[in-house]
C-alpha cells in the first residue's frame, strides 16, 4: 500500500464527507484537494484543487437526499477527473439513490435506476462500488464493473457477538417477500430461525400486515431489510411480530437510514427497542438526537479495504464473509 499510495487518491462531494475521511484516513492518505459547491441559481460548480493525471481517483458520494444534488455533484466530479487525465475513475456509492425504480411496475413507467448508471458511465466512470443495491439486477444496467458489498456482512456479527449466549432464543425475520434472500443469509450468519412476514401494500410507502408465516412467540426478533425508507412497513412489522406473534422483543438491522417523512418520530414511538443502521447515509445530527434508538456501524473500513483491493487488482469476494 504504501508503495503504491502515491498513485492513488480519494476524492469527497458533499454527500458523505465523514465517511471518505475515515477511508482515507485507514489507508493512510490525505483527502484529495476539491470544492463542490452551487450556485445562487442553484447551478453546481467543482473544482480540482490538485493534479490527477494518470491517477487511480476514487470519489465518495451517496446519492442519498437532497438526491438530485448529490448525483449532480458525482455527476461533474467524474467529468472532472476525466477531463483532467485521471488514470483510473472509481464512483465509490454507498448508497446508491433511484435503485427502487428498477423496472416497470405498470404501462409507461421509467426504469430510473437503468437512466442513472447510464448517465454515471457516460459522465467517465470507469467503475463503481456500492453496497446492496435494492435488487441485483441493476448490476446489469451498467456497461461497466460493479462491485455490491453486503450490508449483512457488517450487521451479522454484531449481532451474532450480541447475543452469542441466547441464540436459540433469536429468530430473524423479513419484513416482505422480497427481503427473504437477504433475511435468510443473514440468519445463516448469525445461527438464528427465520419468519416471513406477507405484507400486502396498498400504495406507495403505505403497508398492511397480513399474516406471519413463521413461530416469533416469546422470542427476541430481528427484522433485516435493506433500507428504512419512511419506516412504515418496518414499523408496522414490528407491531405485528409483538402484538400478533407475541415475540419478546424487537430489534431491526438496515443498511441503509434514508429516514424520510416521519420516520424519526415513528420509529421513537414504535415497539422497536433498537433500530441498527450503516453509515452509507450521512444521517442529520437532528433526525438522531430525535431518536434515542437509533444506532450506527461504520462501513469505512470495509470499503477501505474494497478501496485497497481495486487498486491493487485482488479480488473482492473476500470481503463478503
Amino acid at each position: 500500500m504504501n508503495n503504491q499510495g502515491r498513485d492513488m487518491k480519494i476524492f469527497t462531494a458533499n454527500a458523505n464527507p465523514k465517511l471518505a475521511r475515515e477511508m482515507a484516513s485507514i489507508l493512510g492518505l490525505p483527502i484529495g484537494e476539491s470544492e463542490v459547491k452551487t450556485f445562487s441559481d442553484g447551478e453546481i460548480a467543482v473544482n480540482i484543487g490538485e493534479s490527477v493525471r494518470g491517477f487511480d481517483v476514487f470519489v465518495v458520494q451517496s446519492t442519498s437526499a437532497p438526491v438530485n444534488n448529490h448525483l449532480m455533484e458525482l455527476l461533474i466530479m467524474i467529468d472532472a477527473f476525466k477531463r483532467a487525465s485521471a488514470g483510473r475513475i472509481t464512483a465509490v456509492v454507498p448508497y446508491f439513490g433511484y435503485s427502487r425504480q428498477d423496472r416497470k411496475s405498470k404501462a409507461r413507467d421509467p426504469i430510473s435506476a437503468k437512466l442513472v448508471a447510464d448517465m454515471i458511465s457516460a459522465a467517465g466512470a470507469d467503475r463503481i462500488l456500492t453496497m446492496d443495491l435494492h435488487s441485483p439486477q441493476i448490476q446489469g444496467f451498467f456497461g461497466i464493473p460493479v462491485d455490491d458489498l453486503q450490508g449483512i456482512s457488517i450487521l451479522a456479527p454484531h449481532f451474532k457477538s450480541r447475543f452469542e449466549n441466547n441464540l436459540n432464543n433469536i429468530i430473524c425475520v423479513s419484513p416482505d417477500l422480497g427481503s427473504v434472500t437477504r433475511a435468510r443469509n443473514f440468519s445463516e450468519r448469525v445461527g438464528t430461525g427465520l419468519a416471513i412476514i406477507d405484507k400486502r401494500r396498498q400504495k406507495a410507502n403505505v403497508s398492511e400486515i397480513m399474516n406471519i408465516i413463521g413461530d416469533v412467540k416469546d422470542k427476541t426478533v430481528i427484522i433485516v431489510d435493506d433500507m428504512i425508507d419512511t419506516a412504515g412497513t418496518l414499523c408496522n412489522a414490528a407491531a405485528a411480530v409483538i402484538e400478533r406473534g407475541g415475540a419478546k422483543e424487537v430489534y431491526a438491522a438496515a443498511t441503509h437510514g434514508v429516514l424520510s417523512g416521519l420516520a424519526v418520530e415513528r420509529i421513537q414511538n414504535s415497539h422497536l427497542k433498537e433500530v441498527f443502521l450503516l453509515d452509507t447515509i450521512d444521517v442529520p445530527e437532528e433526525k438522531k438526537k430525535a431518536c434515542s434508538k437509533l444506532r450506527f456501524i461504520s462501513v469505512a473500513s470495509v470499503f477501505a479495504q474494497a478501496v485497497e483491493r481495486i487498486y491493487t487488482d485482488k479480488p473482492i469476494s473476500p470481503l463478503f464473509n
